[in-house]
């Protein structure tokens, strides 16, 4: 058995599309253009990286971009002060705050001083309380994105067993919740889980999110199972590759579990590319909520 490879690119792509046919429609019709706040604290060159990403697709999409990078030296009041300067700014209807924040700054105290709608990132403990309650909410963006991709490959997630290996408040848990809103039958497993092998061996629908580069190996899989890996991990080159050369893997052993799976997910070109689509969704969204309008159908 070969795996379907599910194409996040692809997906993500046909997603954004939607969303900046959507954008250009609330410019015409009602002169509204979306905007986001992605405030930087430090010089994390990963976070520089991906801010820079987010950036060039929100301006793609026809959204109005506010970036604001301060000094890794910032305070957490003059944090907190911005975060309410954009609570306040009507133009801006989704603040996102790049984590991790430097060590004198409380992400719990800047999570939960966001306006809860305009919490794109669905951190605030309002968004997570109300997905917990099966109430309309902004939810994590890469969770959300996991779940569209594995729709892909199911007509429905209704009945399923799935297995969510990974317990955190950005992936798995918001993950667990959004599976069991489909109808799913969600164990969520961790570090102290018994017998975790014999446990993926069962699920229809595995979620990979721990951190561990290709851990979860082929004989882990049942076959015809749907991998979804949310690992992104960089090691060092395998031999014949130039000296120091780094690459990125999944939490996933991608080619021996291809070879078993039914659907699977690269990295990267998986998950990925979902995350930022499913950003500029959320922005989408909340825009929409906070000017009484219907939310967007994509």
């Amino acid at each position: 058995m070969t795996a379907h490879i599910i194409d996040g690119k692809t997906i993500a792509a046909d997603l954004r599309g939607k969303v900046t046919d959507a954008v250009h429609r609330l410019l015409r019709d009602r002169g509204l253009v979306p905007g986001i706040a992605v405030v930087l604290v430090g010089e994390n060159p990963a976070s520089e990286v991906y801010v820079r990403t987010k950036s060039k697709m929100v301006a793609a999409a026809g959204m109005h971009a506010i970036d604001r990078k301060l000094p890794a030296t910032t305070s957490e009041a003059e944090l907190l002060a911005l975060v309410g300067e954009l609570n306040a700014d009507p133009a801006v209807n989704g603040i996102l705050v790049q984590l991790p924040l430097p060590p004198q700054i409380d992400s719990h105290k800047i999570i939960a001083a966001i306006d809860p709608a305009k919490d794109v990132d669905g951190f605030h403990p309002l968004n997570v309380g109300r997905l917990a309650s099966g109430l309309p909410a902004l939810v994590p963006c890469t969770p959300l994105g996991c779940v569209m991709l594995a729709k892909t490959a199911h007509v429905s997630l209704a009945g399923l067993d799935a297995v969510v290996i990974g317990r955190s408040n950005i992936v798995g848990k918001p993950v667990a919740q959004l599976l069991l809103a489909e109808n799913a039958t969600v164990t969520v497993a961790h570090s102290k889980t018994r017998d975790l092998l014999g446990l993926c061996r069962r699920a229809d629908l595995l979620i990979a999110a721990i951190g561990r580069p290709e851990m979860v190996r082929a004989d882990w899989i049942k076959p015809g199972a749907t991998v979804i890996d949310v690992g992104i991990n960089r090691v060092a080159g395998q031999e014949g590759q130039q000296a120091g050369k780094s690459r990125i893997v999944g939490d996933v052993a991608y080619a021996e579990v291809a070879a078993v799976a039914g659907a699977l997910t690269p990295v990267p070109g998986g998950v990925g590319p979902m995350t930022i689509a499913c950003l500029l969704l959320n922005t989408l969204r909340a825009a929409c909520a906070q000017n009484g309008l219907p939310a967007p159908s994509i």
